[in-house]
């Protein structure tokens, strides 16, 4: 190829600025955009808008799934660096609008080298090829299944399964298609994209698989991602209003599955009572053939273990308190998302708040005496876990254990408290109010206390600082007689049942 004279100190220029670039940018390292919990969670200088993720999954748990992950997203400032939270997986190739990028590793990021900087302001397309492990280790993301796999990505666990910007801080729009062997049914959240539905078979020599897509109409952190596949039943029918609602259970269970199925609809109905219109465009629960520990809120398709509703050893309430909490988080959590980690008392919380309330009303469990025996228990759990709204942090070369009983049932003794406070009808409208504010957004603490001040009237400020960052537990409003004692390090140590 002939170069001429001015094309030859063109590209000599654009190698100088490369080189004098490359020289002053420092070494890769993971990156996180302040959360105190968990530091290296999310990355600054970009907004994602959207996620479209490919999955292919071979019939098999022993092998990594090929998949592909692209982001549509807004450079908030400008980047000759784009890190992105991935681990327990491979990446092949990156492109960074449209180009090859170079790539490499820092701590759980991936540290992407784009060919040009990306300026403020402007569109920002990536697109990873890589592989997701299901064999990944015990730290959360795919949950591996019986006969397939789910995912469990809460709080920080979706950078095991896709590379993202790990932080419910920045909620997207999601996209999924999965591939998988045609007697496999594949799940994931929001709803199926009809025409891109192929059912077709492989050309000769490998196997028939089928491709489902589904699509999200409203964002979602990631650490509310589902994909399910297995041999699955999709149990479909109406709910208010109209309401899509869809299951996905066992197969060979279906039929011994249906009287709990059919309870979803009246739930829909009696949390709509208390909270205003359900926020998305369908739902339903997820029964996974594993032993997880625990129940999940995944958006629009709450995940739980098939054995909590076949093992007669739990109470027909008990499992309806918890489906409760798991729809609650539709409203607190997923549709109205903490900003920060910390605020995680605002999900947990509500969810113990109104699965309490339904066994109040529906199975003869006083809401009372439920308080009555959080407060007796509250101050050990501050003292375990620190207060409702400022979590202790892990360890140094610990893991965050965030799941603690005080954002569970300590956190709904805030709420019962604050009712006590400022009377039955505030609380009421203070609840629809927050949910219907901040629908599809994020929110604080300093939010909710702040409209609490502002439908009730008054300064709750004090209360509040003690309620939410006391390490004792203030006096009870109506209850002077209470009194908290603190349990065993041991008993407080104890893991919830449910996120």
């Amino acid at each position: 190829m002939l170069i001429t004279s001015r094309r030859l100190r063109a590209a000599l220029l654009v190698a100088a600025s490369a080189t004098l670039v490359a020289a002053v940018l420092p070494g890769p390292e993971p990156l996180g955009i302040g959360d105190p919990l968990f530091p290296h969670l999310g990355n600054p200088g970009y907004d994602v808008l959207t996620y479209d993720i490919a999955f292919t999954y071979r019939g098999t748990n022993s092998r990594p799934l090929d998949a592909v992950t692209k982001i549509d997203a807004r450079a908030t400032k400008r980047l000759e660096r784009i890190n992105l939270d991935f681990t327990s997986g491979t990446v092949r190739a990156v492109e960074v609008n449209g180009s090859s990028a170079e790539f490499t590793t820092a701590g759980e990021d991936l540290v992407i080298t784009p060919r040009q900087a990306v300026d403020a302001g402007t569109p920002l397309a990536v697109t990873v090829t890589h592989t997701s492990d299901p064999m990944g280790g015990e730290a959360g993301g795919w949950v591996r299944t019986t006969d397939g796999l789910a995912m469990a990505n809460q709080a920080d666990a979706a950078h095991r399964v896709f590379p993202c910007n790990d932080h419910p801080a920045d909620k997207a729009h999601f996209t999924f298609r999965i591939t998988a062997p045609a007697g496999l049914t594949a799940v994931a959240n929001g709803l199926t994209v009809p025409t891109a539905l192929t059912g077709a078979a492989k050309p000769a020599g490998n196997p028939a698989t089928r491709t489902w897509v589904y699509r999200t109409r409203h964002p979602m952190a990631t650490e509310l991602a589902q994909v399910s596949i297995g041999k699955s039943a999709v149990v479909r029918r109406e709910g208010p209003h109209g309401l899509p609602l869809r299951d996905v259970v066992p197969a060979a269970q279906r039929a011994r599955l249906e009287p709990w199925l059919r309870k979803t609809p009246a739930h829909i109905t009696w949390m709509e009572n208390k909270v205003g219109r359900y926020p998305f465009e369908t739902y339903g629960v997820l029964l996974a053939q594993a032993e997880t520990g625990f129940a999940l809120e995944t958006q629009t398709l709450s995940l739980f273990e098939t054995s909590m509703f076949t093992d007669p050893r739990y109470p027909k309430w008990y499992v309806e308190s918890v489906m409760v909490h798991e729809l609650a988080h539709q409203w607190f959590g997923n549709s109205v998302t903490p900003r920060t980690w910390s605020d995680l008392w605002l999900n947990e919380g509500h969810a113990t708040w109104y699965g309490s309330l339904y066994a109040e009303e529906h199975a003869e469990q006083p809401l009372e005496e439920q308080m009555r025996e959080a407060y007796t228990r509250s101050d050990g759990w501050r003292a375990a876990g620190g207060p409702p709204a400022a979590p202790k942090p892990a360890a140094p070369g610990r893991q965050l254990g965030l799941f603690r009983p005080i954002v569970y049932d300590g956190s709904a003794l805030v709420l019962y408290a604050l009712r006590q406070e400022i009377g039955k009808d505030a609380f009421e409208t203070l609840e629809r109010a927050w949910v219907a504010e901040h629908r599809d957004g994020t929110a604080t603490t300093a939010d909710f206390t702040a409209l609490a001040q502002r439908v009730s009237g008054r300064d709750l400020n004090g209360f509040f600082r003690g309620w939410l960052y006391g390490a004792k537990t203030p006096r009870m409003p109506g209850h002077p007689d209470w009194r908290s004692e603190a349990p065993s390090a041991q008993r407080n140590a104890a893991p919830a049942a449910e996120h």
